[in-house]
């Protein structure tokens, strides 16, 4: 958490050194760059005494002003029901729509519902009897909804409500955003599905997989006898190539760049007793990885849509947050508190326009989910909805 200085002058002093040294960057700073370095008291400030649009009448939305910052945050579940986000790397929110999907047990167990953002309407879209919250993954085109009850991979039409089984037995699967490229895991090996018989891609496999933007392959890991982790990476299978190992140790939260040239994940590096948090960033064509940025403790984090801002959930039990990180100057700031009891479930994530954060926690007995208007601090991006 970063504090407002005082007295003033030394407060300017900082500003203005921290400008300066902008003039050297080689990327372009736009002003909610820039305002992503002020300490979050300062954009706070500017919030007040601007009235808030007020929220719809229908639904569970409650605004609330965070504790630490003053950032109005949305709750858009009741913490009644345990109500779960989707993986971070999955599509969820139709930005031409406006709703999300989640998961919710108020009916008993896990079921898979959609809330319309924009009047507080929840539906529930199909009954399901062994749902795995995690793997709900919009296709916002064709407004299709899969997700894995038990062993079936199901895909739902959210217009017509009907849904089809595509495949049993499968204990992980990734689906491309646009539809382009499915891929399953499936009695530890990974499969291709392309409309035809599932084309095996690699063996070994655990049940986890990320597919690459276009749908050209697929990351997965590896099973390891130590609780370090293995990323790797399998074209798809018409290109007959062998997986290539991308990054081991200890790493975690993969996620493809928007263009699918690199994976970003996070590495525990050693620092005096412990580990410190960093992101990484590996490369597709040459395997070389580097240091994206230090991190304040991210258990988990997220890309916006062009990949210039992340936001992570901090696992420091002092400061228990939701942080925005500039990459381009690797400058943190402090968007609302968590207090999740596992940071790393926290699921942080942005819209794809990159105008809001989704994040869920625990921290009212039960899970919900919440939202954060960002769109003063990150630059719109291009969401890509047709």
């Amino acid at each position: 958490m970063e504090f407002c200085p005082s007295p003033r002058e030394k407060f300017s002093d900082k500003l203005a050194k921290d400008l300066t040294s902008l003039s050297v960057v080689k990327e372009s700073i736009t002003r909610r760059a820039v305002m992503a370095m002020l300490p979050g008291c300062l954009v706070a400030a500017q919030n007040r005494g601007k009235k808030a649009k007020p929220l719809p009448s229908v639904g569970e939305f409650v605004r609330f002003p965070d504790p630490t910052t003053e950032n109005v945050v949305v709750r858009l579940t009741a913490p009644t029901s345990n109500s779960m986000l989707p993986a971070a790397p999955n599509r969820f929110v139709s930005v031409k729509e406006r709703y999300l999907v989640f998961s919710s047990d108020r009916q008993g167990q896990l079921m898979p519902y959609q809330v319309d953002l924009r009047t507080g309407a929840l539906r529930k879209i199909v009954d399901t009897t062994n749902l795995d919250p995690s793997s709900l993954s919009l296709i916002e085109k064709s407004q299709l909804l899969y997700f894995r009850d038990g062993g079936t991979l199901i895909e739902a039409n959210l217009a017509s409500k009907k849904t089809r089984t595509i495949e049993t037995e499968v204990e992980a699967f990734g689906v491309d955003e646009t539809g382009a490229g499915l891929f399953i895991v499936r009695k530890g090996k990974l499969e291709q599905v392309n409309g035809g018989d599932p084309a095996p891609v690699a063996d070994n496999v655990a049940p986890r997989c990320l597919v690459r933007p276009g749908g050209q392959g697929c990351l997965f890991e590896r099973p390891t006898p130590s609780n370090d982790r293995e990323f790797w990476y399998a074209p798809a299978s018409a290109a007959g190539a062998a997986p290539v190992l991308l990054a081991k140790g200890r790493v975690s939260n993969p996620v493809w760049s928007r263009t699918g040239e690199t994976v970003l994940f996070l590495r525990d590096v050693p620092a005096g007793d412990g580990f410190l948090s960093e992101i990484h960033e590996v490369h597709l064509e040459n395997g070389a990885e580097d240091c994206v940025s230090p991190t304040s403790q991210f258990a988990a984090f997220a890309p916006n849509e062009d990949g210039s801002v992340f936001v992570g959930a901090s696992r420091s039990k002092a400061q228990p947050t939701i942080v925005l990180l500039l990459r381009s100057v690797r400058r943190e700031m402090t968007l609302c508190e968590h207090r999740a009891s596992h940071p790393a479930a926290v699921a942080p994530a942005f819209s794809a326009d990159s105008r809001r954060v989704y994040f869920q926690s625990d921290h009212g007995g039960k899970f919900a989910i919440y939202s954060v208007n960002v769109e003063r601090l990150v630059e719109p991006t291009d969401s890509g909805a047709a």
